[in-house]
């Protein structure tokens, strides 16, 4: 496997443990037969950490077919490492901020790891113009 491979699955498991750590420590207050019971998410940080989650979930395909995709499609393999690396790192410091409350960063950072995205997905189209 690649190391955008293991990014994708580092994506996918990030947005899982956004979520799963809020529900183990409201323990007592989660109930698993109500995993979506809005009361739970009234906290702020619950709610935010939701909010996280929701958004990785969101985020996800796109970014795991833009890797799939320039990898099927011969893109530069180290560069599409590092773009996936960078996204990973981009992810997690989204989830710090949005769980942290800093709405302007984690927009800021929501940006660029579309912008990675979108660099990724096209790598094979540019492949040619690239210095190599």
């Amino acid at each position: 496997m690649t190391a955008a491979e293991w990014c994708v699955f580092g994506t996918l498991l990030l947005y899982l443990l956004t979520i799963a750590p809020i529900k183990w420590i409201g323990f007592r207050r989660f109930d698993n037969s109500r995993p979506r019971d809005p009361a739970f998410y009234n906290d702020p940080i619950r709610a935010r950490a939701l909010g996280a989650h929701q958004n990785g979930i969101e985020a996800f395909p796109f970014f795991a077919v833009a890797v799939l995709l320039a990898e099927f499609r011969a893109g530069p393999q180290r560069l599409i490492n590092e773009l996936a690396l960078l996204f990973l790192i981009v992810r997690i410091a989204y989830v710090l901020t949005y769980v942290g409350d800093r709405p302007t960063l984690r927009s800021i950072l929501w940006a660029i790891g579309f912008a990675i995205n979108i660099a990724i997905f096209f790598l094979p189209a540019i492949r040619n113009y690239l210095p190599m």
